[in-house]
């Protein structure tokens, strides 16, 4: 009895050290991806992530009347979106 309580030991000793190991990477990997605050977002996308948020990459501009103007970059275009207070949604497509 004893010959086999003696032999159990070393295997169950590495095995908790493991499932130990595992869990310290674990929560260190996940504490980086958190601390990490500007990612860099594929080029085709619409919006970057700043402080873990979307943001839109377009630049757009309200005016105290309700309408807008937004200019969004792809490539070597630049398109152009306008709303007026009315309305009235006019898109431009200006390629360079």
């Amino acid at each position: 009895m004893k010959r086999n309580l003696i032999n159990r030991l070393p295997s169950r000793r590495i095995l908790l050290a493991t499932l130990a190991v595992v869990l310290v990477a674990g929560t260190a990997g996940a504490a980086y991806a958190q601390s990490s605050g500007d990612q860099a977002t594929p080029k085709g996308w619409s919006y970057e992530i700043k402080d873990g948020k979307r943001v839109p990459k377009s630049t757009r501009t309200v005016g105290k009347d309700g309408s807008w103007r937004e200019e969004t970059k792809q490539g070597a275009c630049t398109t152009v979106k306008e709303r007026t207070a009315d309305g009235e949604v006019k898109t431009t497509r200006k390629c360079d």
